[in-house]
């Protein structure tokens, strides 16, 4: 009963009313912070959307702004860092502008993050009880009675064993993928709408990272939740990904959904990330991986042209002028002034080359 109760007072009875338009929509996002040798610029004019139940995940190398896409999403940048964009705004309400007070209503509530390394996300001076608790106490005017029976449910829906025995514990009492559990479960307390979860895998072993990849997908498919899922790793894109936005430099260069841009990668940086992956069976043991030459260029000061022109085997002058991003029929996009033919023709010479 109390379980019914809050997945209606969390405005999930209402997603069938909006279930065609976009949970999620950014546009041209930006991300600005000041530095002594100039003005940094880490994010620059994304765009995306994300509706009830598909996950987008946004990839690309460390550095490229993938993670400071997620705080700004969640407001929570450095205090000099500046966020700008003509559209950020979740389930119809705008993000833009709303003070701390506003936003603190928001998260953990309506939009929730799953952060990188939950050893530093929780707090060791509390018990796993007190902060999954607290977060319903925060945002749901609840006996403390059933916020503890919504944590002991949950736990138990996220694979925890004697869940009601786990509240009394402490962080560190806990192994890495019972604590990433813990704070699945954590963001999953007040029913959001939408899961940001940034590289929730990268500090766990291959077997704990792919039943927490099943995880969040069957979490997801039973709440109706939109996901935003942030990695580096082609792999786990390649496992649950509904769409994919390549990032590089601070910049989307290519989005489409996951089938169109594995298998036909318009971009030169995703045919480069491309071939840089392993593929088991196939790469000789001993031999040589595709690589991308040269570095990421600076992105502190004014910026002109394309961010990849100078490790790209395609530069042309043109490539000098800034790139805008191209959107095909099917509503694929891409940063590159190749036409499509040249670089599906291109993409299909890569992937033919890694299998």
């Amino acid at each position: 009963m109390f379980l019914g109760k809050l997945y209606v007072e969390s405005g999930h009875a209402l997603r069938g009313l909006a279930a065609l338009s976009a949970l999620l929509d950014v546009r041209d996002l930006t991300v600005d912070i000041p530095l002594s040798a100039g003005v940094l610029h880490p994010v620059r004019g994304i765009s995306f959307s994300i509706a009830r139940g598909e996950t987008l995940c946004i990839v690309g190398e460390s550095g490229c702004g993938k993670s400071l896409t997620s705080l700004a999403l969640m407001d929570l940048l450095p205090s000099r860092a500046k966020r700008t964009a003509t559209t950020l705004s979740l389930g119809g309400q705008d993000l833009r502008g709303l003070s701390q007070n506003r936003m603190s209503e928001l998260r953990g509530n309506r939009m929730a993050m799953i952060f990188q390394e939950p050893m530093t996300s929780l707090n060791p001076a509390y018990t796993i009880g007190n902060q999954l608790e607290e977060a319903l106490l925060r945002h749901r005017k609840v006996p403390r009675r059933e916020a503890r029976e919504r944590a002991v449910y949950l736990l138990e829906k996220v694979g925890i064993a004697n869940a009601g025995g786990r509240l009394g514990q402490y962080p560190h009492q806990l192994s890495g993928g019972l604590r990433q559990r813990v704070m699945i479960a954590m963001a999953l307390m007040c029913g959001p709408e939408l899961i940001i979860a940034d590289e929730p895998t990268t500090a766990l072993d291959v077997t704990i990272q792919a039943q927490i990849l099943l995880l969040l997908a069957e979490l997801q498919r039973e709440f109706d939740m939109g996901l935003l899922l942030i990695t580096h790793d082609l792999g786990v894109v390649a496992r649950v990904a509904d769409r994919v936005a390549v990032m590089y430099a601070g910049q989307i260069v290519e989005q489409g959904t996951a089938k169109e841009v594995f298998g036909a990668p318009l971009h030169p940086y995703t045919r480069g990330l491309m071939n840089c992956i392993p593929i088991p069976g196939k790469t000789a043991r001993g031999s040589h991986l595709g690589s991308i030459p040269g570095l990421v260029p600076n992105l502190v000061g004014d910026l002109q042209g394309c961010a990849f022109r100078d490790r790209c085997p395609h530069r042309r002058d043109i490539c000098e002028n800034d790139v805008e991003m191209r959107t095909l029929s099917d509503g694929r996009a891409y940063r590159c002034v190749m036409e499509p033919e040249e670089s599906m023709r291109e993409g299909a010479a890569v992937l033919e080359a890694v299998s």
